[in-house]
C-alpha cells in the first residue's frame, strides 16, 4: 500500500512531508500550541526542528502516511495523516490545523479528499477518526466530512466514514 505523494484538493494541496520543511513544521506547532496542547501529546513547549525531523522521518516507515496541507499559494496550514494502527483493513486519519487557518473549512475539505483516496487503496475497507470526547473541533470536522460515531469509551470517540 502506498498512498500518493501529492493530493490535489481544490484550493488545497496535500503533500507528503519532506525533510526540508522541518523548520516550518516546528514554527507551525509552536504558533498553535494553545489549541494543540490539550489534544496532542507531541505539542509541547520544547517542540522544535529535531522533533519535526523525527516526525517527518516516520513518514517513510510504511505505517504512517503524513501530509503537509498547503494553500494554493503555498502557505503551510496544517497536517493530516493516514495511520495503520487500527488494523489491516482500516486507515485512521489524524489531523491538526495551524491556528490562523482554523474555522475556515480547510480541514473538512482535507479529510474528505484523503478519505476518498484512502478508500481506493488495496485492502482498505474502512476509514476512521478517533478523537477525545471533549475535542469539539475535531468532532465537528469529522461530522462535516461524513463520519458517524461508531464507538466511544472514556478516552476516545471513534467515527467511521459513511458514504452519505
Amino acid at each position: 500500500m502506498e498512498p500518493p505523494e501529492m493530493i490535489n484538493a481544490g484550493d488545497l494541496v496535500l503533500k507528503r512531508w519532506e525533510p526540508e520543511w522541518a523548520a516550518e513544521l516546528a514554527a507551525a506547532v509552536q504558533e498553535s500550541l494553545p489549541e494543540l496542547r490539550p489534544w496532542l501529546p507531541f505539542a509541547t513547549d520544547d517542540y522544535g526542528v529535531d522533533h519535526a525531523r523525527d516526525f517527518i522521518g516516520r513518514n517513510f516507515d510504511g505505517d504512517n502516511f503524513n501530509y503537509a496541507i498547503f494553500t494554493a499559494v503555498g502557505e503551510l496550514i496544517g497536517s493530516i495523516g493516514l495511520m495503520t494502527r487500527m488494523g489491516p483493513d482500516v486507515l485512521e486519519i489524524g489531523y491538526w490545523m495551524r491556528t490562523p487557518y482554523a474555522g475556515r473549512g480547510h480541514m473538512s475539505a482535507a479529510v474528505r479528499v484523503i478519505t476518498r483516496v484512502a478508500l481506493t487503496l488495496p485492502g482498505i475497507e474502512r476509514v476512521a477518526i478517533r478523537h477525545d470526547p471533549a475535542n469539539v473541533a475535531s468532532a465537528a470536522v469529522a461530522a462535516r466530512a461524513g463520519f458517524a460515531e461508531t464507538g466511544r469509551d472514556a478516552d476516545d470517540v471513534v467515527r467511521e466514514y459513511r458514504d452519505v
